[in-house]
């Protein structure tokens, strides 16, 4: 066995496990070139975008095995199961994931009903602050109060996000699609607040493991789970939820989970996803009916819901398509700019407000900005709209009006976001004001649905989940072509110019993400081009000195090692956490002849120690047990993939993708290793023409 050098450089970040501007290999046959200004900036972004220690960016793209590791000891386990335990298993898979939609709904409901209790007292005292103003003059002494109010609620949120959990800022979405697509990022999954999806993906990854590793906690129940493959269908299962939660929308949660997650799904896992959606779409309502003093009754929508369209609102007409296609080619440019916009003010951002405390004030900035903005707009609206006996405006506001009337301006700003949208009109009312005569000739709600829906698809370029997720949050399946129609269109037209945005950020962090399909130009590419070589290899039965040298070479970070037996041919694969697992044990030849009453070492010994597998550094070796020898016989995969080395690169791409590996060995006519493919491999060739170039300087 030796280690490795590098016959070229597949990744475009920084070096991942050596110091700072040396050349070093990054996974397996992975090294990584001299930094450049662009790897410079790629690392940046990756320590600052994720908000993690360097030590944690330089793991960060650590891959999930969701292919089961198929060794002696998985199959002596599988075999011994019972017909009946298996039945058991697959009850206990149900339950989980109805636990998974019960917590989520519960947490949705929490952050609901402490969302809407805040805002009702902010809104409260602005409201009656500048009522009494109004009177007396002085109006900037309540616009000081908003700001003040304002800042003050996002500076408590923003200290805890800044300087406790700062993976929990943003959506979170990005991040969740790295998990689902195999890529493990550092405290992705740990307790925290967050938006649905990312709750729900947190809420899943702890019940199904069974315990809490923020907390420290171990109940010592689903044990089997404890395993990537079991994981990721949890954690859909949790995100799916999150999304019916917040938009009551189960159905467009299942797609969000099939279309952002992988291929590999079967029908049962599907169902089980659908029962967590449904579950905690029941549970948010269920709660929220106690909580609204109508108990019972499950008739209300999602966090966010774009109201109910009725009678003729939800009539469209044939003519109306190429209106309809053209605001989805409007709001794909608009979202283009958008994107590019937000990308340049993240590196912005990065270079220049990395500090917790200047993010901190910085939210507090833009949220001082938001209700000056709100305060001016308020105070310049003329739009003074009848007070009737069953107004449904919680807090009306005079102003300016007279007697009886109330600013329609502020029933905007005075509510919470979500219930802000059912009032918002985009472009139904520009269709409204471009008229000669002033006439309505449209449905204001309608364009604003689907000016809404253009915009969105614009930037986030989500096409059949979205459209599900509309059409469930309207309750009209009336509007399921235009909103189709219109998303494709914005993604289409957006796609020319830039990605969409959950996939820039993923890009700005240097995520090895892949995609759907190979890049359409990359038949002409084979393994032999893409894969790393040559390979560090163990032998079947390895001086355990070697093994504690090559997973404790720092210019390293190894994850597979393919295991060969003389003559130098393939019998299986090992990992690193497999292996830190056994030397943890002292799974040694020697002291197995020696202790003949020693415990064998069972798949409940790499449960336990999942996920946070200790580092090589925290296992005690002693020069005597060095000198001894490990049998990986039993504890490797002896049926990893293997391809030959003239399989094209989109046959190798669609391995990865469909089955969730992590490594694809390379072998000869003669079962001999030649190279290892990674995910990390793959991901470099998304970038099109430009990577195919910088891949040809450098083998030259």
């Amino acid at each position: 066995m030796a280690n490795i050098t590098k016959k070229v450089s597949w990744s475009s970040r920084a070096d991942e496990s050596g110091a700072a501007g040396e050349g070093t290999p990054l996974l397996n046959g992975s090294e990584q070139p001299r930094h450049s200004r662009q790897v410079q900036l790629a690392w940046w972004l990756t320590v600052r975008l994720t908000a993690v220690t360097p030590e944690e960016a330089r793991r960060c793209c650590v891959i999930l095995d969701y292919d089961n590791i198929e060794n002696q000891l998985f199959l002596e386990e599988e075999r011994k199961m019972s017909y009946m335990g298996f039945r058991c298993l697959e009850i206990s898979r149900w339950v989980v994931c109805g636990l998974i939609g019960f917590l989520t709904g519960l947490i949705a409901c929490f952050i609901d009903i402490v969302v809407e209790q805040l805002a009702g007292i902010k809104y409260q005292v602005v409201k009656e602050n500048i009522e009494k103003f109004t009177e007396v003059g002085g109006l900037s002494i309540s616009l000081l109060l908003w700001a003040v109010l304002n800042s003050a609620i996002v500076m408590l949120g923003a200290i805890i996000v800044a300087f406790f959990e700062p993976i929990a800022a943003g959506s979170g979405i990005p991040q969740i699609k790295c998990y689902l697509n195999g890529i493990k990022i550092p405290r992705v999954v740990r307790l925290k607040e967050g938006p649905m999806i990312h709750s729900g993906a947190v809420v899943a990854a702890g019940v199904s493991q069974g315990r809490s590793t923020s907390l420290k906690r171990d109940f010592k129940i689903f044990e089997y789970f404890r395993r990537d493959t079991e994981k990721r269908d949890f954690v859909s299962a949790g995100a799916a939820a999150g999304v019916s939660a917040a938009f009551g929308a189960p159905v467009g949660g299942v797609l969000f989970s099939l279309e952002e997650g992988a291929s590999f799904w079967n029908q049962m896992l599907t169902w089980r996803i659908f029962f967590a959606s449904m579950i905690s779409t029941f549970t948010l309502n269920f709660f929220l009916s106690i909580y609204h003093n109508k108990p019972g009754e499950l008739s209300n929508p999602g966090l966010i819901n774009f109201g109910r369209f009725q009678g003729d609102s939800v009539a469209y007409n044939l003519y109306e398509i190429p209106l309809f296609i053209a605001m989805g080619a409007i709001g794909g440019l608009l979202g283009a700019l958008f994107n590019v916009l937000n990308y340049w003010l993240t590196i912005f951002r990065i270079r220049y407000v990395h500090r917790p405390c200047l993010q901190v004030m910085e939210a507090m900035l833009v949220a001082a900005v938001t209700a000056t903005v709100s305060f001016t707009m308020i105070y310049f609206s003329n739009d003074c709209q009848p007070l009737g006996p069953e107004h449904t405006e919680e807090y009306p506001l005079q102003l300016f009006c007279a007697d009886g009337e109330y600013n329609s301006m502020a029933t905007a700003f005075f509510n919470t976001p979500e219930r802000s949208i059912i009032h918002d009109v985009l472009c139904g009312i520009l269709l409204a004001t471009i008229t000669p005569d002033g006439s309505i000739w449209a449905d204001p709600g309608k364009y604003a649905l689907i000016g809404a829906a253009a915009q969105l698809g614009g930037i986030v370029r989500m096409t059949l989940s979205l459209t599900v997720i509309m059409v469930e949050a309207t309750g009209n399946v009336t509007y399921g072509l235009p909103i189709m129609l219109v998303l494709m269109t914005a993604k289409i037209v957006g796609d020319y110019f830039v990605e969409g945005l959950y996939d820039i950020h993923i890009k700005l962090q240097s995520v090895p993400f892949l995609h759907w399909e190979a890049p359409a130009t990359s038949h002409w590419l084979t393994a032999r081009e893409v894969m790393s070589s040559p390979v560090t290899c163990l032998n079947r039965i390895e001086k355990v000195g070697t093994i504690v040298d090559t997973l404790s070479n720092t210019s390293t970070n190894h994850n597979g090692f393919p295991v060969v037996v003389k003559p130098p041919k393939l019998c299986g694969l090992i990992l690193r956490s497999q292996l830190i697992v056994l030397l943890k044990h002292k799974v040694f030849v020697e002291l197995a002849r020696s202790r003949l009453t020693q415990r064998k070492l069972q798949l409940k010994d790499f449960r336990d120690a999942y996920p946070r597998f200790p580092p090589i550094q925290s296992i005690h070796v002693s020069q005597d047990e060095r000198e001894c020898m490990m049998d990986l016989t039993e504890f490797m995969n002896a049926t990893p993939y293997t391809v030959p080395q003239e399989t094209s690169l989109p046959r190798v791409f669609k391995l990865f993708r469909a089955l969730g590996l992590r490594h694809l060995v390379v072998v000869d006519d003669e079962n001999r290793v030649v190279g290892l493919v990674t995910r990390k491999d793959l991901a470099r060739y998304h970038l099109g023409k430009h990577g195919l170039e910088e891949l040809q300087l450098a083998q030259t």
